[in-house]
C-alpha cells in the first residue's frame, strides 16, 4: 500500500460522513441519497463505493462517531470528578446526552435495517462504541455508587440504554405533531432531553428503602 494510503482513506472517509452529517441536520434518513452525499464531497460520487457500499453504511458510521463523542464526555465525568450523590451522576449524564442530540435521533430510526444492509466490519466497529458507553456507564456507577450490587447496576443499564431510543420522538416535536396532539385532546407535558433523561435516571438510581 503506497505511502499515505491509510491517511487518505480515513481523510476520505471522514469527509464522507461529515457530509452525511450536514446533510442530517435538513434532512431525514429516506430523502438522502449517495449521490446528494456525494454532490457535498470534493470528490466523484463513484468514490465513495471504495469506501461505503450502501448508504446505510455511512450513517453507521455517523452512529458510530455520535457513540464516540458520547463516549468522550462520560469519561470526562469519570475522570473529572473524585465524587458524585446520584443527583449529581443524573445531572452530569443528562447534560451529555443533551448534547448529542443528533445520536438520539439516530437512535429513533429503524436500527435493524441500517445494521443489516452494513458490512461486518463496519458493524463490528459501531457495536463496539456502543458497547464502549455502556462499560463507560458501568464504570460511572462503579466509581461514584460503590454500595450499589451488580444486580442494581445491570438493570440500570438494561433500562436506560433502551430508553435513550424513545428520547428523541419525545422530545423533538413539529409544530404539526404538537397541532395533531391538540385536535386529538390530548394533554401531552413536553419536556427538554436534559429533563427527560434526568427524570428517568434519578427514578433507576434512587435508592431502596430498607424494610422494617
Amino acid at each position: 500500500m503506497p505511502k499515505g494510503s491509510l491517511e487518505r482513506t480515513a481523510a476520505r472517509k471522514d469527509e464522507i460522513v461529515k457530509a452525511c452529517e450536514k446533510l442530517y441536520q435538513t434532512m431525514s434518513f429516506k430523502e438522502i441519497t449517495l449521490k446528494e452525499i456525494g454532490e457535498v464531497t470534493s470528490f466523484s460520487r463513484p468514490t465513495i463505493y471504495n469506501y461505503y457500499q450502501t448508504k446505510e453504511e455511512i450513517f453507521l458510521a455517523l452512529f458510530t462517531l455520535e457513540y464516540d463523542r458520547w463516549n468522550a464526555d462520560l469519561e470526562k465525568i469519570i475522570s473529572n470528578n473524585e465524587s458524585l450523590t446520584r443527583e449529581q451522576i443524573a445531572d452530569q449524564i443528562a447534560h451529555s446526552l443533551e448534547k448529542r442530540e443528533q445520536l438520539l435521533k439516530l437512535l429513533s430510526m429503524n436500527n435493524y435495517d441500517m445494521e443489516a444492509n452494513s458490512r461486518p466490519q463496519l458493524l463490528t466497529e459501531f457495536k463496539t462504541a456502543y458497547g464502549k458507553s455502556m462499560k463507560n456507564v458501568r464504570a460511572i456507577l462503579d466509581k461514584f455508587c460503590p454500595e450499589m450490587n451488580d444486580g442494581k447496576k445491570q438493570s440500570i443499564i438494561y433500562i436506560f440504554f433502551p430508553f435513550m431510543f424513545g428520547i428523541y420522538p419525545y422530545t423533538a416535536v413539529t409544530e404539526k405533531q404538537k397541532m395533531a396532539m391538540e385536535d386529538a385532546q390530548i394533554d401531552y407535558v413536553y419536556q427538554s432531553i436534559y429533563e427527560i433523561t434526568y427524570n428517568c435516571l434519578m427514578r433507576l438510581l434512587k435508592k431502596r428503602r430498607k424494610k422494617k
